[in-house]
């Protein structure tokens, strides 16, 4: 396995590569759900990159860039138990030089959902990821569905770009209790972190009702709300159930609309999602 950090050692390095080439960008602190990605790209590339970037672009002012966990060589650990060939880990300033002025702006998609939440975030994402896709080159890139709407907004940038790669969504990977995977998790105390497990529920709770003849979109959210509001130690921010393509709000639910939410333990802000039917 070989450790790149500059786009000039990486460049020379990937002619060498055998094609196809699957990629994993990641923001470092591997769980399971990272592996997984990481494990289905050496199932079905001769060549695996994998990228460890924590993208301060993607973080508001008053969000966990500088607290956000890290722990490299851990994750060099295991992407070498997992054949990786190759991890790309550039510094902030490899990738955003001192006179770095270029975004990308995914319009509607990117302005809905956690794009109201966090304003920005989503042009830190498509930016950081187009550079990444740039410099990787890679045949096909590997996202997990617990991050429903940024899956959405790559997919829109790579289409709208003509950007010559596949993009793969790979299935959330979740606790034993239903609670989706994310390296945000260890900022949980352990009541926090019990109480969590209502966000699964609530979900089911929406596949159970959509599944037995409940169609009014309102009615579902409200009694989602009411479940996840069982646990004094969330404050939800959103509950969504919206077109999985476009990402408008429906009245009724149809096939493959979109649930999620975000909701905040303490300081802690959780996300995820189901597609009903």
């Amino acid at each position: 396995m070989k450790i790149i950090k500059t786009i000039a050692e990486f460049r020379k390095l990937r002619p060498k590569l055998t094609a196809p080439v699957g990629f994993v960008p990641t923001m470092g602190y591997l769980h399971e759900g990272h592996l997984v990605l990481v494990r289905r790209a050496r199932a079905e590339n001769p060549s695996v990159a994998v990228s460890i970037f924590v993208n301060p672009t993607q973080f508001g002012p008053k969000e966990d860039f500088a607290h956000y966990p890290r722990d490299p060589q851990r994750d060099l650990a295991l992407l070498e138990k997992e054949g990786t060939d190759i991890v790309f880990m550039p510094s902030a300033e490899e990738i955003y030089p001192p006179d770095f002025n270029s975004w990308v702006e995914v319009g509607k998609l990117a302005g809905k959902l956690e794009g109201a939440a966090r304003p920005g975030h989503f042009r830190g994402v498509a930016t950081v990821v187009a550079k990444l896709f740039n410099i990787v080159q890679p045949d096909r890139a590997y996202f997990g569905q617990k991050d429903a709407q940024q899956l959405l907004v790559i997919k829109k940038m790579t289409a709208d770009l003509d950007m010559n790669l596949e993009i793969v969504a790979v299935p959330t990977v979740r606790e034993p209790d239903g609670l989706a995977m994310s390296s945000r998790n260890t900022y949980l105390n352990a009541g926090e972190r019990k109480q969590a497990a209502v966000l699964y529920q609530a979900l089911n709770l929406a596949q159970k009702l959509y599944s037995g003849g409940e169609k009014d979109a309102k009615a579902i959210l409200k009694q989602m709300t009411a479940l996840i509001q069982q646990q004094p130690l969330a404050d939800i921010e959103y509950i969504s159930i919206a077109d999985a393509d476009t990402l408008d709000e429906l009245d009724r639910v149809k096939p493959s609309a979109l649930v999620s939410l975000a909701v905040r333990f303490g300081n802690t802000r959780l996300i995820d999602n189901v597609a009903v039917g």
